[in-house]
């Protein structure tokens, strides 16, 4: 039987990279609206995603520059749509 792995798709930044972390540990999604990614204020997934940082880092990349990126683009996201208006209160 013929068995294929998963891959994940070419990254071709940090950043871009650190997003995809992000995603898969579920830390960022996005706004069904208005695409923004929106921070899940989550401290399981951020932790997920450090994890994947240390240990599924691109080559060439040290552990230091891997959870310096995901932690710069996790703080680059806010809680909420800059595109949707508040909500009450």
């Amino acid at each position: 039987m013929l068995m294929t792995n998963e891959r994940r798709p070419a990254i071709r930044t940090l950043r871009g990279w650190a997003i995809g972390v992000l995603q898969e540990a579920g830390a960022i999604h996005e706004c069904e609206e208005h695409g923004w990614a929106r921070d899940r204020a989550d401290p399981h997934a951020r932790e997920r995603a450090i994890d994947i940082a240390r240990h599924e880092r691109p080559p060439g990349v040290s552990p230091e520059e891997a959870l310096a990126e995901v932690r710069d683009v996790l703080d680059s996201f806010g809680e909420t749509c800059p595109e949707c208006p508040a909500g009450p209160g």
